[in-house]
């Protein structure tokens, strides 16, 4: 056979000119190493050596995975992002497969990996952040030193979405009651724009649009590098200011410059931030409230009213509807209408909006139209029976709480 499974791991296993060539695949899967034997085949059929000589230098996990870092990871992510994958290579990724060549590393061995780290106490959810970050590394491994086959895949573990927090309206009202200044303008824009805390300490006056009445997502203030970059997914969006907002922002008006500054006329940091919102939450007898949390206030309050999740999707800047479904549950008039359309009851309508009969009512009005016809009638002659249909429809809808049918022309 040309592939065959030892001990829950695959091999390729064939003849080749009077020669059998036996290799473990890389991607522990069926379809894997039919893969790979096929590219042994190819490799073969051009007359080229099987084995492996020594082990690459550059192929090495840890010679590679600070290369990447420096060659890939620093020009393509924010510092803060920098700063978090060097400390998970460094304290965690190196120490497990720094020794091994990146192209023998297989799924088995990710899944030792795995084991390692729930048995130290790490949680899924931090498991799975690392593992990205060592998927992106692999794949980016057999792209650049062009190794034979697939990256291993990873078998993703599952992780319980956390509810996410907000406030209700008596609690955003008792927010801004108790603060003032800088600090309420900027409570008030992120409950009704939802910017992150970033977009709002880089909100630049050159970014209103006083017309329209709309400003634009272009930049986000960092603090490790103390200058302005672009919003996260590099995705500038467009925000409609409402009446308070913009009133408020237009008083102070000005062309150029930071929207929010401190007292002392410096930027905002988060650590800033951080302490005049913990006093603002103290003031008001609140719980600790982050600036996050008034990004997903702003995007529960939008789903609760009845807005399309495609427009909080804009709105938010999510990068796909995907993060955006996260307040779908806070739309009940969305679920409740898509509910009702199942029951006659409330069917009273087509799908095309046209009037139509609702047949629970109609069923209704012939079984009492049938009744009033046994009751009534016995013992009357024919001739002078009553119309047995005369005013039957209209109390019937009365009473269902619908107005009666007009006639139209």
């Amino acid at each position: 056979m040309a592939v065959r499974k030892i001990k829950n791991t695959w091999w390729v296993d064939f003849m080749f000119r009077y020669t059998r060539y036996r290799k473990r695949s890389p991607e522990n899967s069926r379809a894997g190493a039919q893969a790979y034997e096929v590219v042994l085949r190819q490799k073969l059929a051009r007359g080229e050596s099987l084995e492996r000589v020594a082990v690459r230098q550059e192929a090495l996990f840890e010679h590679f995975a600070w290369k990447w870092h420096a060659e890939y990871v620093v020009p393509n992510n924010k510092p803060s992002e920098q700063r978090t994958k060097k400390y998970v290579l460094s304290a965690s990724l190196v120490p497990f497969f720094g020794k091994m060549d990146i192209g023998n590393i297989t799924a088995h061995d990710i899944e030792r990996y795995k084991a390692q780290q729930v048995k130290g106490g790490v949680t899924n959810k931090t498991l799975k952040n690392r593992l990205t970050i060592l998927n992106k590394l692999l794949k980016t491994a057999y792209d650049w030193l062009q190794l034979d086959g697939q990256p291993p895949k990873i078998a993703w573990p599952k992780c319980v979405s956390n509810r996410n927090d907000y406030l209700s309206p008596e609690e955003c009202e008792l927010m801004l009651s108790h603060s003032n200044g800088v600090v309420y303008e900027m409570i008030l824009a992120a409950l009704r724009t939802g910017m992150r805390q970033g977009e709002l300490r880089g909100l630049q006056w050159s970014s209103i649009d006083w017309q329209n009445r709309s400003l634009a997502v272009r930049h986000s203030r960092c603090d490790y590098t103390k200058s302005l970059g672009p919003p996260k997914n590099n995705k500038e969006r467009y925000i409609p200011l409402d009446t308070d907002v913009y009133e408020m922002l237009y008083k102070r008006k000005k062309s150029t410059g930071s929207v929010f500054l401190d007292t002392d006329g410096q930027p905002f940091d988060n650590k800033r931030l951080a302490r005049r919102m913990a006093t603002v939450c103290k003031e008001a007898g609140l719980r600790n409230i982050t600036w996050h949390i008034l990004r997903h206030t702003f995007g529960s309050h939008l789903a609760m009213r009845g807005a399309p999740l495609a427009a909080v999707k804009e709105l938010m800047g999510h990068s796909n509807i995907a993060t955006t479904m996260r307040y779908v549950h806070l739309a009940p008039s969305t679920l409740r209408a898509a509910i009702d359309m199942l029951n006659p009851k409330m069917m009273a309508e087509s799908d095309f909006g046209q009037p139509v009969v609702n047949q629970w009512i109609e069923n209704q009005r012939q079984e009492a139209v049938a009744k009033n016809t046994v009751t009534k009638g016995v013992g009357i002659p024919p001739s002078k029976r009553k119309n047995p249909l005369a005013g039957t429809s209209a109390k019937l809808v009365a009473g269902a709480g619908l107005a009666p049918a007009t006639s139209r022309l």
